[in-house]
């Protein structure tokens, strides 16, 4: 059975950071490239960050120079370390794993910014 299971979540205050985990089981870990999305209220679904099998990284332009995507293959978890938090930045956030055509996510985390 395949899992992928967030945490790290929570309220914090503007200017702030939050490190989120993902920790996978049921899968190859190594093998699959690693993303973070996030969903606004209202908003689609957007991806946040990536991280391949080869460790390259890739942002959205909102994110760039205050979240930083890493992976741990040893211990088949990705994370996201997120500084200098918004407002903006308030949404769920899910994880997700991607190998050819095979995509799993997790149930997602709720990060909230606010004063």
């Amino acid at each position: 059975q395949v899992q992928l299971v967030e945490s790290g979540g929570g309220l914090v205050q503007p200017g702030g950071s939050l490190r989120l985990s993902c920790t996978t089981s049921g899968i190859r870990f190594s093998v699959y490239d690693m993303a973070w999305y996030r969903q606004a209220p209202g908003k689609q679904r957007e991806l946040v960050a990536a991280v391949t099998t080869g460790s390259k990284t890739t942002y959205v332009d909102s994110v760039k120079g205050r979240f930083t995507i890493s992976r741990n293959n040893a211990q088949n978890t990705v994370y996201l370390q997120m500084n200098a938090l918004n407002p903006e930045d308030t949404a769920v956030y899910y994880c997700n794993s991607e190998f050819a055509t095979v995509s799993y996510w997790g149930q997602g985390t709720q990060v909230t910014v606010s004063s």
